[in-house]
């Protein structure tokens, strides 16, 4: 069984193009939030650090495209982290349309992230990835990302 931490949104119609279907840029800030809210919800101590200095730069962003979804669509956004070295992380995203009890694949995606902290007269440098956040991590940790590589 895959783990992951699941964000779910239901989709207005601000979020819609012409076309009555979600305009992609959306797909992205949703991974935004859910990022966010994995911050609020299991490591707190890492927002504080933002608060002081700590800097979490996304350094790349994607999202494959598989089917559509419209306006009051209930979409959850499962996030994993799929590699984490000394400085970096790299999490994916799985966005599925929850209808009548089946999640349906619409959309995936992945983030790149680089913890970053101002150096003083040096501008921003990289720095370890905090341990509260290697600990809130890691019951997350995707299986093998042999299905999106």
């Amino acid at each position: 069984m895959k783990r992951h931490y699941r964000y779910l949104h239901v989709v207005g119609f601000e979020e819609t193009n012409l076309v009555g279907n979600v305009y992609y840029v959306n797909y992205l800030r949703w991974q935004g939030r859910c990022r966010e809210m994995f911050l609020h919800d299991r490591a707190p101590e890492v927002l504080a650090d933002l608060s002081t200095g700590l800097k979490l730069f996304t350094l790349q962003v994607s999202c494959e495209f598989v089917a559509e979804l419209t306006a009051f669509d209930e979409v959850a956004i499962d996030m994993s982290l799929v590699e984490l070295t000394q400085t970096q992380l790299e999490l994916s995203f799985e966005y599925l349309l929850v209808s009548e009890g089946h999640d349906r694949l619409v959309a995936r995606g992945r983030q790149r992230i680089a913890c970053m902290r101002a150096a003083e007269g040096r501008g921003t440098e990289p720095v370890r990835v905090p341990e509260p956040l290697v600990r809130a991590l890691a019951p997350y940790r995707a299986e093998a990302y042999a299905t999106h590589g």
